[in-house]
């Protein structure tokens, strides 16, 4: 359903005048049709413009009532999204686990790859000198060529 320049102006108790300069201005999208008559989307006029009750009063626009099939189709829908919106924690739970296992299997990697690079033994004593030979021979030698 769309509205005339007409209609729409009954629809909010403006002038035809008024709904133009809005559409001339931007305010409101509305196309010609193949005769040239202006036509007007109604959510696009009322977005605008409140719509206007026969008698002159503004009505509510939200006090549209569902149908017993409506609601039963928008329950349906809002399950729906509900059971999708817990896969999708539970996805992302799942990638952060595995990300933080990421992480510390990279830890791990990168402290083995540290062990490697560096040199991880153990110093050495410099070795003792051996004990001084005390016996028979060496005190001969010793005498024979300190003299």
């Amino acid at each position: 359903m769309v509205y005339t320049l007409g209609q729409a102006a009954k629809a909010t108790d403006k002038s035809k005048s008024t709904i133009l300069k809005s559409i001339k201005s931007g305010r409101i999208s509305a196309q010609k049709n193949d005769i040239g008559d202006w036509e007007i989307d109604p959510a696009e006029l009322h977005r605008i413009y409140p719509l206007v009750s026969e008698n002159g009063s503004l009505e509510h626009q939200s006090a549209r009532q569902e149908t017993p099939g409506e609601l039963i189709e928008l329950r349906v829908r809002i399950e729906a999204l509900h059971e999708q919106n817990g896969l999708l924690k539970d996805d992302r739970d799942d990638l952060r686990r595995r990300l933080d296992q990421s992480e510390e299997e990279r830890r791990k990697t990168q402290a083995q790859l540290t062990a490697l690079l560096t040199d991880q033994r153990q110093k050495e004593e410099p070795p003792s000198p051996p004990p001084s030979p005390s016996g028979f021979w060496h005190r001969f030698w010793n005498a024979k060529f300190s003299l």
